[in-house]
């Protein structure tokens, strides 16, 4: 849907730059005409534009962006101590040290790679990625994460890894607090 709408929108953009040269080539001449007044048009012509562009970016841009999952990048928030979990990813596995979490309870996922690069992202049980970050080798990377809805979630590597890249998944449960 929203691929549709942005292929949509480009096409119209498109036409428009386009009809704006053809005219701005067809009116476009040697002329002897003084300068000064058309300049302090285009100026005003200039700022009004901008604030048109704005207008008409900003608010789709604002809307677009604010699904994005940057609460990831975030301290994790919640009641309770604190869960840990080591994540380290192999050509083609993940080792995760808990495979049971509690949801409201802040989560801290260590992630690391023992061979390769590894992308490391978690699906909730729609398939929605909540969080993600790079798996190194020799690096640990640090996801911060509080789960509000229980059920099964899954690590997918997002970063080709060789021939069983598809087949890279694990998964957690998230159950309810106790």
């Amino acid at each position: 849907m929203l691929q549709h709408i942005v292929w949509t929108v480009s096409l119209a953009l498109m036409l428009l730059v386009g009809f704006g040269w053809s005219f701005a080539m067809l009116r476009s001449g040697i002329r002897e005409a003084e300068y000064a007044p058309l300049q302090k048009r285009a100026y005003r012509l200039r700022t009004r534009f901008f604030w048109a562009l704005v207008a008409v970016f900003g608010v789709p841009m604002v809307y677009t962006l604010i699904d994005l999952p940057y609460g990831a990048i975030r301290p994790a928030e919640g009641a309770g101590a604190v869960q840990e979990v080591r994540a380290v990813g192999h050509m083609w596995r993940w080792e995760l040290s808990a495979d049971r979490l509690e949801a409201g309870r802040p989560v801290v996922f260590r992630v690391s790679a023992g061979d390769v690069n590894h992308g490391f992202g978690i699906y909730d049980p729609d398939m929605k990625i909540v969080a993600q970050t790079q798996a190194m080798p020799g690096i640990t990377n640090t996801v911060r994460h509080t789960f509000v809805r229980p059920g099964t979630y899954r690590v997918l590597c997002l970063e080709y890894c060789g021939l069983a890249h598809h087949d890279m998944s694990a998964e957690f449960t998230v159950d309810e607090r106790s």
